[in-house]
């Protein structure tokens, strides 16, 4: 897990001797080969000044506007820059999820790179994790597994979202959508689970349907 954290779990990367440097040279390749071959931008140093803020918001909600600025582009600009990463595979967005529990919530959806270690080299930043780093990264490994189990119908559910009042104060990784039924689920790197860990799923236990809660830790 410690270096799926750490250098993602492309095979190419995983079965190399280097996977730092397999890792930079596949973003490379992507911008030439996928970006500048496609001529999908017109402005290739822009994109890629683009890519590590992009990377920056894996596992996180993110807004266009606060995007464009951290990016220095324009809102549309970052809009349509997000979208190609998204045509390419290298990323998607989860949508909210809103059961209106009687509190107002976050409707801008997350955003998630299908892999850490291509994040993780779009950003320039591949030694060991921080702690504060892992966070995201477990979470964004679990969100690119559920995923996979849908795209690939190993799974009967309909959808994946999150949940998040907007006041920011806790929050369930995952909603997964069967039916009437809603499984929830929160994603943490600590060793041990404690009851604060609980928070959000117990926040969300309110709603009619919920058949599962799951802590990943």
């Amino acid at each position: 897990l410690e270096d799926t954290l750490q250098f993602g779990s492309l095979p190419l990367v995983v079965d190399s001797d280097s996977p730092r440097e397999r890792l930079e040279g596949y973003v490379q390749l992507y911008l030439k080969e996928e970006i500048q071959a496609e001529a999908l931008v017109r402005n290739l140093p822009g994109f890629a000044r683009f890519l590590p803020i992009a990377a920056l918001f894996h596992g996180q909600t993110i807004n266009i506007a606060a995007l464009s600025r951290d990016a220095g582009v324009a809102r549309s600009t970052a809009e349509g820059y997000l979208a190609i990463l998204e045509d390419t595979l290298l990323g998607f967005r989860l949508s909210a999820f809103e059961p209106k529990l009687r509190v107002k919530e976050r409707k801008h959806p997350k955003w998630y790179w299908f892999d850490a270690g291509v994040a993780r080299a779009a950003k320039g930043v591949l030694g060991p994790p921080s702690p504060e780093e892992k966070g995201a990264l477990f979470e964004g490994f679990i969100a690119m597994l559920l995923r996979a189990g849908k795209d690939l119908k190993f799974c009967d559910y309909d959808s994946i979202s999150y949940w998040a009042p907007a006041s920011g104060e806790t929050e369930v990784d995952f909603v997964i959508e069967r039916g009437k039924e809603k499984i929830a689920i929160e994603v943490k790197t600590a060793r041990e689970p404690n009851s604060s860990h609980m928070k959000g799923l117990r926040a969300l236990g309110e709603l009619s349907g919920v058949s599962r809660k799951i802590l990943v830790y």
